[in-house]
């Protein structure tokens, strides 16, 4: 992963997506892009009369957050040996990221903002930017251990496009995982898993186990995030929105219940 773009708020989660990019830029010799966002509509009011205007006291305050960002965060960069630079916007937060993620390799989000309770909005990021952006998004939860890259990575192999999309983009951060583990969920006991995906990963220098879960009553997201909790992965690669985004939201989905519950980093494209 040459190219990082991680989007810099100044939140509590902040430092470990900071912390997560460096990390990944010192394994890959990768260069880190921060984006700052401020998003000049939230500040925009309207009249009784159909109107708009702008909130200029609010605005003026948001730019002074903005700039004192800035610079803290131009300060950390610069003690590390890690080469960066920085963009901003003031569009809507996942317009900006997908704009700035054109030319990169991989955006780093967070999967929730506070340790142990499921965020909403942050779940929605990873999935707007999931969608527009056409990168692929490592979203990383509060509580994260360092490095989680060089431990097990497990593999949501379902054979389909989405799957296929994430195993591809993964193969800079897979070469560095102690060990790749490549689930498959199956409802019939008679299938066997291809191996085509092993392969693929072999030709790579990856060497992959290829393992058989039971669907059984549970939904496909339970017998995999039951897999992983067995297998005590680090991290998870996974294809996004196989289905519509609306029918996950609606109906429930992999993605869509990773992205609430999520305990352990997620590499996710769509």
């Amino acid at each position: 992963m040459r190219s990082i773009l991680v989007y810099a708020d100044g939140g509590p989660a902040n430092e470990l997506r900071v912390q997560t990019a460096l990390d990944i830029a010192r394994l890959t010799d990768g260069h880190i892009t921060l984006h700052v966002n401020t998003p000049v509509q939230q500040y925009m009011a309207m009249d009784p009369f159909g109107g708009a205007y702008l909130l200029t006291d609010a605005l003026a305050e948001a730019d002074r957050k903005e700039t004192a960002l800035i610079a803290a965060l131009a300060a950390k960069l610069g003690a590390e040996n890690v080469p960066w630079d920085m963009q901003t916007s003031t569009c809507f937060t996942a317009d900006g990221l997908a704009e700035a993620a054109l030319l990169s390799d991989l955006i780093i989000l967070s999967a929730n903002q506070i340790e142990g309770e499921a965020d909403p909005f942050a779940a929605k990021l990873v999935g707007d930017v999931v969608l527009t952006a056409r990168r692929p998004v490592l979203a990383v939860p509060a509580g994260t251990n360092p490095l989680f890259i060089c431990g097990t990575a497990m593999i949501a192999w379902s054979g389909g496009h989405e799957a296929a999309d994430a195993l591809r983009a993964a193969i800079p951060l897979l070469a560095h995982a102690k060990a790749v583990k490549l689930v498959t969920v199956v409802d019939d006991p008679t299938f066997f898993p291809s191996t085509d995906a092993a392969r693929y990963l072999s030709r790579h220098g990856i060497h992959a186990d290829v393992i058989e879960r039971p669907r059984d009553a549970q939904n496909v997201g339970t017998a995999l995030a039951a897999a992983a909790a067995a297998l005590e992965a680090d991290w998870v690669v996974m294809g996004a929105y196989s289905h519509s985004r609306l029918r996950e939201n609606v109906f429930g989905g992999v993605t869509q219940q990773f992205l609430e519950v999520a305990s352990y980093p997620m590499f996710l494209s769509h």
